[in-house]
């Protein structure tokens, strides 16, 4: 039989123990979650930013253009691809009518690598869709990002 006194002086590390368990799987959780975004749904006038945003970092024209009015075609021209690596974006909020929206969001750009980190710089600015077909399309986007798509991807 264990003294008593034994008992009681496995009880802290009993205690540890579990703390560093739980230590362990709230990191792992963490690193799990912390991956991509919550994918929103594509009925939304956010979702449809989402997937365009997306797809436009990606480079994937042919997407990306499949969320754009025909509208933005015919105004389109080519202008310089903005840099995917070195933006953030973020949404701020979704303002919904009957037949249009406005996705306002935050861009941030990061630049440089000084003696102080990189440097940044942010604005707000607003995407405007419109419901074409029962579908919410993108008829104008913030100016670095948007894409004119090549005369194959219409």
């Amino acid at each position: 039989m264990v003294p008593p006194q034994r008992k009681l002086a496995k009880i802290p590390l009993l205690i540890l123990g579990v703390i560093v368990i739980l230590v362990l799987v709230a990191a792992i959780s963490i690193a799990v979650t912390r991956g991509e975004p919550t994918l929103l749904e594509e009925s939304t006038p956010a979702g449809v930013v989402q997937r365009y945003v997306a797809a436009a970092v990606d480079g994937d024209e042919a997407t990306a253009a499949g969320y754009l009015t025909e509208a933005v075609f015919a105004d389109c021209s080519p202008m310089e691809q903005f840099r995917a690596d070195n933006l953030s974006i973020t949404l701020i909020s979704t303002k919904e009518r009957s037949n249009s929206a406005d996705v306002a969001v935050s861009i941030a750009s990061f630049s440089g690598n000084g003696p102080f980190g990189a440097q940044e710089s942010s604005y707000e600015d607003v995407f405007s869709l419109v419901r074409t077909d029962g579908a919410w399309r993108i008829s104008s986007a913030p100016w670095d990002l948007t894409i004119c798509p090549n005369e194959g991807t219409k």
